[in-house]
């Protein structure tokens, strides 16, 4: 039941992402239809001034920019709503490894508080039972017994509330996965060329996974040296390409605040960095392809596949050292 709420919650939360994003367009589908509307001269035109009417009308209050409203939508797409970000947040706290962990500890230690308690209690009541404190001196053997017994259970249940706890203390945690890096901003050159980054990486994982472990036939594919050489070296480049991407994503905001005279030199300077960007995602991908031929080629005990994935490690090393003096 768990997962499947979970699951839900991921779908609601991902479509309504989904009309999140598509806000700027609907509000500029309405502004586009609100103008056929409007006069003329209340659209800012040039023309010249007609004669006033004899009758004063009623002035409208003005209309809001059309560019204010556009930005609004869309940094509040890229926001989310603040309701929404809350809520996903909360969540994704509520369901960290730590967080439940906790819970756990809580629960058992209540659990064995409240079960040595009961022992405490049967254990009192067979003492004065078998005393004869409850008849007035008459001891009563059957609820001493019954009394002990309890005590014993209860006890029982208390001792594996203990150890259970113990052993909850004792547990360690793995580390959890990096989250992911944020991505630039939809109007920035460097985030479709990080989208297919993204990409490239989840794929590259898993073939060098598969790598990682025997064929049907029991042999390794490629020795671990040369997956584990290909892994560095894709995460090298990948930050590297990162780095270019921050370097964009610089002189973009530089752009913005430029005046206009000084606005040509540094598009062109974008412009070449997002070649080199384009250049150095494509070597990525070269490593990406020669990976998914090996691992095809892996069954066949093919070695031609195998020493290209090599190839593409030493090209890609060479491509990232170059990017990271770009950067």
């Amino acid at each position: 039941m768990g997962q499947g709420r979970r699951k839900d919650f991921g779908e609601f939360t991902a479509k309504l992402e989904k009309h999140i994003e598509k806000l700027p367009d609907y509000a500029q589908r309405a502004q586009e239809k609100l103008q056929r509307y409007i006069p003329p001269s209340e659209q800012g035109s040039s023309r010249p001034a007609r004669p006033a009417p004899p009758k004063p009308r009623p002035q409208m209050p003005p209309m809001p920019a059309m560019p204010k409203i556009s930005q609004q939508l869309t940094s509040m797409a890229a926001g989310q709503i603040p309701v929404v970000a809350d809520a996903k947040a909360k969540w994704a706290r509520w369901n960290e490894p730590a967080a439940k962990l906790e819970r756990r500890k809580r629960r058992t230690s209540r659990a064995m508080t409240f079960w040595i308690l009961l022992t405490i209690l049967c254990g009192l009541f067979a003492v004065v039972a078998g005393t004869g404190l409850l008849k007035a001196g008459e001891a009563d053997i059957l609820q001493a017994i019954a009394g002990g017994a309890f005590a014993i259970v209860f006890g029982t249940f208390g001792v594996r509330s203990g150890l259970r706890l113990r052993e909850l203390k004792r547990t360690v945690l793995p580390a959890a996965p990096a989250a992911p890096p944020p991505l630039p901003p939809a109007r920035s050159v460097a985030r479709e060329p990080m989208e297919r980054l993204a990409e490239s990486e989840a794929s590259l994982t898993e073939l060098l996974r598969q790598l990682s472990q025997p064929t049907s036939l029991g042999t390794m594919p490629v020795s671990e040296i040369a997956v584990a050489d290909a892994r560095t070296t894709a995460a090298e480049a990948a930050q590297a390409l990162r780095g270019l991407a921050s370097r964009i994503q610089a002189i973009e905001r530089g752009r913005d605040a430029a005046p206009e005279r000084e606005r040509g030199a540094l598009d062109a300077a974008i412009k070449q960095l997002r070649e080199q960007l384009d250049d150095g995602l494509d070597g990525y991908g070269g490593l990406v392809a020669a990976a998914g031929h090996t691992v095809a080629a892996s069954s066949d005990g093919m070695t031609s596949s195998k020493e290209q994935l090599s190839d593409a490690t030493d090209k890609l090393a060479g491509l990232a050292m170059a990017l990271r003096e770009l950067s």
